[in-house]
């Protein structure tokens, strides 16, 4: 597939102008994709409806049927800490690729911890963040952003939009904790402070990287939840409270998603995801330069 950006995207990573986000897609072969992973708990908790594939409607079923929100985020906890990830010795290994960008930001809504490795077998002092979306996170989880770090291409960070497996109560999985995300997201965007030493659940770096570089999906498809949320909440509430984005936005449709990655839109489809470019100032999806598929056997997860 044609990629007419791309010379624009290259000289973005060289400015570090540009912010990699990273879905499920770029862990494929390692972790179960949502679909898969829905159908284990579907499975293990008799689920009566067609869409065991839903992973937040699945979840959201255990939460409420066993009451106990918390039950659903320790089972994903479970299943990626008894996980073997990347070695990372293989540069061509997708998130060695982006580390080897050496750029100061990697946000990511996965829960596992392969980007912050790869940083750290590519030599740099990285840090794990997780986005403080719920009070009770606010309140006790301690940011470095509260003492003013600020990332650099040496000392980046992998910021969890969506939680991380070691903290589970930060997990966004089932439908009221994304419906919780969006409001909360939008509440602290409206009325939080902007210094760069206050608290928040998003820091004002953060922030600024969403809305001031290009955004290099990877391992998302375009009819993903987590894609949408990011494309239609988060981008969407930040141009609200900053009216710096113009309103010309693309909203790909699940038709237009299937043909992006390949034809299919199922969780196992040949093609695990997409790496494409957003470009902050349209939200325009810019064009796909590569699509990747899952690690086997035979072979590691490598773009194509």
């Amino acid at each position: 597939m044609p990629f007419t950006d791309w010379d624009t995207l290259v000289r973005r990573i060289r400015s570090k102008a540009c912010t990699p986000f990273i879905g499920a897609g770029a862990a494929a072969g390692y972790l179960p994709l949502g679909g898969g992973l829905s159908q284990q708990l579907a499975q293990e908790f008799n689920y009566p409806l067609a869409d065991s594939q839903d992973l937040a409607r699945v979840t959201e079923f255990v939460a409420v049927t066993k009451r106990d929100g918390m039950l659903p985020k320790d089972r994903i906890r479970e299943v990626i800490q008894n996980v073997k990830g990347p070695s990372f010795e293989s540069k061509s290994e997708i998130h060695r690729v982006l580390a080897g960008l050496d750029l100061p930001i990697y946000l990511t809504t996965n829960y596992d911890d392969f980007m912050f490795n790869a940083l750290r077998m590519d030599g740099k002092d990285a840090r794990r963040e997780v986005c403080r979306w719920n009070k009770l996170l606010l309140e006790q989880e301690p940011s470095a952003f509260d003492e003013g770090y600020d990332p650099t291409p040496a000392n980046p960070v992998v910021f969890h939009l969506h939680g991380r497996a070691d903290i589970p109560e930060s997990i966004v999985v089932t439908e009221d904790d994304y419906l919780d995300f969006l409001v909360n997201i939008s509440k602290d965007l409206a009325v939080s402070p902007t210094g760069a030493q206050q608290k928040a659940a998003l820091p004002v770096r953060i922030r600024s990287a969403i809305r001031n570089t290009t955004l290099l999906f990877v391992g998302y498809r375009l009819a993903d939840l987590n894609f949408r949320v990011i494309l239609r909440g988060l981008l969407g509430s930040i141009e609200q409270s900053t009216k710096r984005i113009q309103h010309r936005r693309a909203t790909p449709t699940r038709r237009q998603g299937r043909k992006e990655c390949g034809g299919r839109s199922g969780p196992d489809a040949g093609l695990s995801g997409a790496v494409f470019q957003l470009d902050t100032e349209s939200s325009r999806v810019l064009g796909t330069c590569c699509r990747f598929r899952p690690r086997t056997a035979a072979a590691p997860g490598r773009c194509t």
